[in-house]
């Protein structure tokens, strides 16, 4: 099978790429360029230079000699609203009139809700745009918190012992590692079923922020402990404003946050509906994120980021 990938060198895509290729699929694979195109082409990707992301490149042709594709948007944190339906709108343009008869496209959880919620809110829209190919069997891949995410905490709980974050303690959340949703997304693409939308909802568990921290305590054998960062706090945004980030990311995080702790936005597959994956979040932090955390504790002090001042 001939697959085109948008933005290939990414942690996600390049394990998607490498694993069509393992199987010996060709691989049409879009970057901006750079090393690590360079080195999905020596593993036998075939490279194409653009960004649906910033709209460079002869996107119009992209599509025009694949029978399957895989799509997802880079976040653009300083338009966070304008950038997926551009995006979106870019994918369907070059789309409309291609071969193509299968895509993936790499949602979100809460992407079914059609309301101010932040940074899933986006998510919607890009489903719903995508939905106008009607000559396409698509599949939305609603995916759930990186684990990788969790990375951001090796400063704070090397420097501090704590993890902060805005989510109620006891919240359930769904999580998944990113090499996981690369195999899956592989398997859609591999294996169409012929529907013409499907939705799959991909997390591996659903765990609490309390639940996290434990995990993190034993693999370093010392307790680390979860804050609950209070958003209405004017002296939290202030600070954030000051020196971490812009009014529309604040906005984006404060929405997001409550559709989270409201119910609002939530994984439905909890019965065992979602696909089975590999990687749990003992696994995880076990063999990733703790090397990391190590790392964090041998070099001492770096630039404070918002979650370590949430910490501290």
């Amino acid at each position: 099978m001939r697959i085109a990938v948008v933005g290939a060198t990414g942690r996600i895509v390049a394990k998607l790429t490498r694993n069509l290729l393992g199987a010996g699929h060709q691989v049409k694979a879009l970057s901006r360029g750079g090393p690590a195109l360079d080195a999905l082409a020596h593993d036998g990707a075939e490279p194409f230079l653009g960004s649906f992301d910033t709209g460079t490149g002869d996107l119009g042709s992209f599509f025009q000699d694949v029978e399957a594709a895989f799509l997802m948007v880079k976040t653009d944190w300083n338009n966070i609203e304008g950038h997926y339906p551009a995006v979106a709108q870019r994918f369907v343009d070059a789309l409309r009139g291609s071969p193509v008869k299968h895509a993936v496209s790499l949602t979100s959880m809460g992407s079914e809700v059609d309301g101010k919620t932040g940074h899933f809110e986006v998510f919607h829209r890009l489903d719903q745009k995508l939905n106008e190919l009607a000559h396409i069997d698509l599949v939305h891949l609603r995916a759930a918190w990186f684990m990788e995410n969790t990375l951001a905490w090796t400063g704070s709980v090397a420097k501090y012992g704590r993890l902060a974050w805005f989510y109620e303690p006891d919240l359930k959340m769904p999580w998944v590692a990113t090499d996981d949703i690369a195999e899956l997304a592989a398997k859609e693409l591999t294996n169409p079923t012929g529907e013409h939308r499907v939705i799959r909802e991909v997390g591996s568990q659903d765990l609490t922020m309390r639940e996290i921290a434990d995990i993190m305590g034993r693999e370093i054998g010392k307790p680390v402990e979860y804050r609950f960062v209070d958003r209405t706090q004017k002296d939290i945004e202030e600070e954030f404003l000051r020196r971490f980030g812009g009014p529309e990311q604040w906005l984006d995080d404060d929405r997001s946050s409550d559709a989270l702790n409201h119910g609002v936005v939530r994984f439905h597959g909890g019965d065992g509906v979602r696909p089975p994956l590999p990687t749990t979040m003992e696994t995880f932090i076990r063999t990733v994120w703790k090397s990391l955390y190590l790392e964090a504790l041998s070099r001492g002090d770096e630039p404070e980021t918002f979650l370590t001042w949430n910490a501290r």
